[in-house]
């Protein structure tokens, strides 16, 4: 197969996934992905493709006084999918998550509510890591008046240790990811936000993923990277078991607020079937693969 027939294979592969990650669209998600260019998990997971070095991800959406279990989830599978590339993954969160996830995986605190403070330690950090990419997932982002939302317009800027002085200040790609559009990174999409019912954030990333639930998005990032390497797809990832550690550490899902290994309110097969879809999408590119060869 040539080299623009395997990219072109790949690409399409690529804006299948992202279909299928916004299926169910409850909060406008299908029509944010339209405004994005198609192909985007698949430029996603090729700047994945390092042979080592540092990657950062940032996740944790407070609710109340703990964190939803969209996102964590989604970036521990990232960790551990970093992990097995040959790369040091790094978790960047805030209190309580980051210490919740210690005996998990690495990482580093987002410890200051100022802006100034964040800018700082921002620049610390980045010197001492050098990340070769950052993934941020399901991270607040701040709207246009600076300050920091929910899906329901509330302000958790109380709540909110901000991240974007981080993927500001790096020199390193930035992916995001999201689910509602005033995520950390969703400003990409454009003007598109501005058709949705919430308070949008501001900052934008390199490339955009995203999905009805957070956590989707990280598990389709992670099939195409497998795809492009020849790996077995989402073979070592089980939702319901990576949302049951999550909730031993407390974590709460993020609309019912209750201890349920269960993702923004939708029932608990809903993680399972999605990736069984993912996993349905890329045998089905694998088939075809053969019989062009």
């Amino acid at each position: 197969m040539t080299l623009n027939r395997q990219n072109d294979m790949l690409t399409a592969l690529s804006v299948k996934l992202e279909a299928c990650l916004v299926a169910r669209n409850p909060r406008g998600m299908a029509r944010v992905r339209e405004a994005l260019e198609p192909g985007y998990l698949y430029r996603a997971a090729k700047l994945l493709a390092h042979p080592s070095g540092d990657v950062l991800i940032c996740t944790g959406f407070p609710v109340a006084d703990t964190f939803e279990t969209d996102g964590p989830a989604g970036a521990l599978a990232l960790y551990e999918h970093c992990e097995r590339l040959g790369l040091r993954p790094w978790l960047l969160a805030g209190e309580p998550l980051i210490t919740a996830l210690g005996g998990m995986a690495r990482g580093r605190m987002l410890n200051t509510f100022d802006v100034n403070e964040a800018e700082q330690a921002a620049k610390r950090l980045l010197a001492d890591i050098a990340p070769v990419l950052i993934i941020v997932i399901e991270r607040p982002g701040a709207a246009s008046d600076g300050r920091y939302y929910n899906i329901q317009g509330v302000d958790i800027t109380e709540l909110c240790r901000p991240a974007e002085p981080y993927i500001q200040l790096a020199s390193c790609p930035v992916v995001a990811i999201g689910d509602g559009g005033n995520e950390i990174g969703m400003a990409k999409a454009g003007e598109i936000l501005t058709t949705l019912n919430i308070k949008p954030a501001t900052s934008s990333c390199d490339e955009l993923i995203v999905a009805d639930v957070s956590n989707w998005g990280a598990y389709g990032l992670i099939a195409m990277s497998e795809y492009v390497n020849d790996m077995a797809i989402l073979s070592q990832l089980d939702p319901t078991p990576l949302l049951e550690r999550l909730i031993e550490v407390g974590a709460v899902d993020g609309v019912t607020h209750q201890t349920t290994p269960t993702e923004d309110g939708l029932d608990a097969t809903a993680g399972p079937l999605i990736v069984e879809t993912i996993q349905e999408l890329c045998a089905q590119t694998s088939t075809q693969r053969v019989s062009m060869q």
